[in-house]
């Protein structure tokens, strides 16, 4: 089911002035920039070893991560494990009695299928991510 901690989103105000952090003092790469719009977010994926950073911005102040920004500040928002197969997994989980959020995978940054478990039952938010074919 589960093969590596694939990312570790972080929500930050600013993803501009927050990647100095990790290109100029830690000498990462940023891999990659995407918007999107229906989620009302803009990311960055930084690569570090199998796993990678990514940064969430809010582009809406309506915007989850604006709402999680206000709520609790910048910081750690979620932890995503790499999944072989993301519906079984889900249903394995719901078996197991774990509420989700996503019941079905959606599309996710850097062409994946992802899906959000509930943090009531995980005490974390965690998120699924099964790359796409």
């Amino acid at each position: 089911m589960i093969t590596k901690i694939d990312h570790i989103g972080i929500a930050v105000k600013n993803i501009d002035e927050a990647v100095k952090l990790y290109t100029e003092v830690l000498g990462l790469k940023v891999k990659d920039i995407e918007v999107f719009a229906d989620a009302k977010m803009r990311t960055a994926l930084i690569p570090v070893g199998e796993s990678m950073i990514e940064l969430l911005e809010s582009t809406d102040p309506e915007g989850t991560i604006a709402k999680f920004i206000e709520r609790r500040g910048e910081g750690l928002h979620h932890i995503a494990l790499g999944v072989t197969n993301i519906t079984e997994s889900l249903q394995e989980l719901v078996k197991k009695g774990i509420a989700l959020i996503d019941e079905k995978p959606r599309k996710g940054v850097g062409n994946t299928d992802i899906a959000f478990l509930h943090p009531k039952a995980t005490k974390v938010l965690m998120e699924l991510v099964e790359p796409s074919e």
